[in-house]
């Protein structure tokens, strides 16, 4: 069953294009990355999601039109943004109260049990944490609710490495079961990597690039070539090359392993290779066009 089904899904800015004709489909019990630059477009497909902006096109989430079924559907949404917004004079025990009582599938000792990995006291008041504190009590009181689908953009955004790690941990051990749904946006796409199920990539408000982790683990391969079978290794027309330290690494599609082995050091690119390799493609086809 898709979570998330888009065709066509439009959305403008005066005369700037935020959302050119995207289709989506997200299947329940996945972990989708949205990766783009700024502008991208990724922001404003989440917000369609979650019925925070009008649109153009057919979405459906979990089932639900997020425009006119919004109340229904935010019964079984979580949704971190990327700036952490919570009342400043409030203590920490009094928002604990607080989504306790107005959320009914919030479970408080779960995020107590968050809390307590963090050195955020129930006693403090908001204003007297730091910017990467507040992101971690709003991240506590997100994971403590039972959601079918959690929508994170930017979630670690002023945390440090080792709370990003931490709370990707627990993303996967204490959150993720398989029947929830996640889709995340980031930049410190390294970081996400091992979590994710799903990838895609944004550009110009339109999807670039999708693919499982499993296909895309298996479909492309980096070579680093030996310079004297450079030219060999060019002939089987790589999709990117990149020059590091007097040599080339090579990107390949869709090419056997063992031959390329036989050109260099073969080994499966990071996301974030793989996102240079095919924003850099599209620019140099729209370079083209102009010409």
């Amino acid at each position: 069953m898709a979570c998330i089904e888009a065709r066509g899904l439009r959305k403008s800015f005066g005369s700037t294009i935020a959302l050119d004709g995207v289709d989506l489909r997200v299947e329940e019990g996945r972990i989708l990355g949205i990766i783009g630059p700024n502008g991208a477009g990724k922001t404003t497909a989440l917000n369609a999601m979650l019925g925070l902006t009008a649109y153009q096109g057919e979405l459906r989430v979990l089932g639900r039109d997020p425009g006119s079924e919004r109340d229904q559907l935010m019964r079984d949404v979580c949704f971190i943004s990327d700036v952490a917004v919570l009342p400043r004079w409030a203590r920490v025990s009094q928002l604990l109260d607080y989504v306790a009582g107005v959320h009914p599938r919030f479970d408080r000792a779960k995020a107590e049990a968050f809390l307590g990995k963090t050195s955020i006291r129930l006693r403090s008041k908001v204003r007297e944490l730091s910017k990467g504190m507040v992101t971690q009590l709003h991240l506590a009181l997100v994971m403590a609710i039972d959601a079918r689908l959690l929508v994170l953009d930017e979630p670690t955004l002023g945390l440090d490495i080792l709370f990003r790690k931490q709370f990707y941990d627990s993303l996967l051990n204490d959150y993720f079961d398989r029947s929830r749904t996640i889709v995340v946006t980031t930049h410190q796409v390294e970081e996400i990597e091992h979590v994710l199920t799903d990838l895609m990539f944004m550009n110009r408000g339109r999807i670039v690039f999708q693919s499982r982790m499993d296909d895309f683990e298996s479909r492309y391969v980096e070579v680093m070539v030996h310079p004297e079978k450079a030219a060999a290794a060019r002939a089987l027309k790589p999709v990117h090359e990149r020059q590091v330290f007097g040599g080339s690494i090579l990107l390949f599609d869709g090419v056997d392993r063992e031959q390329l082995a036989a050109l260099g050091e073969v080994r499966t690119p990071s996301i974030a290779d793989l996102f240079v390799a095919v924003l850099g493609q599209q620019s140099e086809q729209a370079q083209g066009a102009s010409r």
